[in-house]
């Protein structure tokens, strides 16, 4: 008597002969659904090496993000970004000197759709070689201080999670590189690891002294004598936080992250601005941030965010694209609607649209004992 699982595959087999192949094609797209493995439909990156000069590693330390040659970055991982974290990354590699010496601190939400351990693996499965680490963020840490917004995705708690990168990555990381998930890097990471954070500064990142800096509180705030008299010794300029190195020795020292939290439950109280997690740091920061290069800002990218209205680049040199506001590459690349600089995002797009899996299991589809071994294999 045959095993039961045995059974499935034999009359499997029997069914092929007797009826159309077509019903085997059936047993060949079976293992794969759509909703099962959405999250898994990325192309393998290029391996990417070390070129000469490089760092050497040390091997004395027991904590792999410990490594004193390492160029930190921290970015978070969510089901609805994905797909533009992983070109961010994939960015990243292709134009680092030392990619090898890239350690990636990826901070995922606890109840994602995506799991944080389905998104290691990912990860995992996409960059073999690459050093990174998982951390799990817990949405209550923030979500009774978080207020409502202008746009509902403002709210989403892992946009507060940069806050609390001094808590979470490992106390031997003393320095870090925060990045959105919606940018692309087209210049040597290392160039702005190197920037140095001049006079105590806790965060360095690049200005725009131009903008109108008191539209990003509301008329309350700056009515009221106490609490616009914050910036009266020092000159705000906005900067934005999609982009910044962050000296986190100095951010511990100083418990900046609470200071931030004091604004917020501020905010929760009298509402004395509309932008989500801007506002805060703009209240902490502004006016005492290490000034670089616009070149590794490129922001805004996403366009208009009433009108949609596609955006040209600053004038100058880019190391950084930054599609910030409402509109994302990947949305309107597939939408075929795309702005012009979407084009530059899309050659570190690895996602493998449908249609594109599709025609690969057309030209693949036929009567043979491999397509019937890996079915048996699944099934025993």
């Amino acid at each position: 008597m045959l095993p039961l699982r045995l059974r499935a595959v034999v009359s499997s087999l029997i069914l092929c002969f007797l009826f159309s192949p077509f019903f085997c094609l059936g047993i060949r797209s079976f293992p794969t659904t759509e909703d099962d493995g959405s999250f898994f439909h990325y192309a393998e990156a290029p391996g990417y090496r070390n070129g000469a000069g490089c760092p050497v590693s040390s091997t004395h330390t027991a904590i792999p993000s410990c490594d004193p040659s390492l160029v930190h970055i921290a970015m978070t991982l969510d089901s609805g970004y994905l797909r533009g974290s992983i070109a961010a990354v994939h960015s990243v590699l292709r134009h680092s000197s030392c990619p090898e010496s890239v350690f990636f601190h990826f901070v995922a939400a606890e109840f994602d759709p995506a799991s944080p351990r389905v998104l290691t693996r990912l990860v995992r499965s996409i960059f073999p070689s690459l050093n990174f680490k998982v951390y799990i963020f817990r949405e209550d840490t923030v979500i009774n201080l978080i207020s409502s917004s202008i746009r509902l995705a403002l709210e989403n708690p892992l946009n507060y999670a940069r806050n609390y990168l001094g808590d979470m990555l490992d106390a031997c990381v003393d320095r870090v590189i925060y990045l959105d998930s919606d940018v692309v890097v087209v210049d040597d990471v290392r160039k702005l690891w190197r920037v140095p954070l001049t006079d105590a500064r806790v965060i360095g990142a690049p200005e725009y002294c131009h903008a109108n800096f008191t539209k990003y509180f509301t008329e309350e705030f700056w009515n009221d004598p106490l609490l616009s008299r914050v910036f009266s010794s020092r000159k705000p300029c906005y900067f934005n936080t999609g982009v910044m190195v962050m000296d986190l020795v100095r951010w511990r020292e100083g418990n900046y992250r609470k200071r931030i939290e004091n604004w917020m439950e501020l905010q929760r109280k009298k509402r004395i601005y509309d932008l989500g997690s801007l506002p805060p740091f703009l209240l902490v920061f502004a006016g005492n941030v290490e000034a670089i290069d616009h070149r590794w800002n490129q922001h805004g990218l996403g366009g208009d965010n009433v009108n949609g209205v596609c955006r040209s680049l600053h004038p100058g040199p880019v190391s950084l694209l930054h599609w910030s506001g409402k509109g994302k590459p990947w949305v309107r690349l597939d939408e075929k609607k795309p702005c012009p600089l979407d084009r530059l995002w899309e050659p570190y797009d690895l996602y493998k649209p449908k249609q594109t899996r599709d025609r690969v299991r057309d030209q693949s589809w036929g009567f043979s004992s491999s397509i019937l071994v890996g079915y048996a294999h699944d099934l025993l």
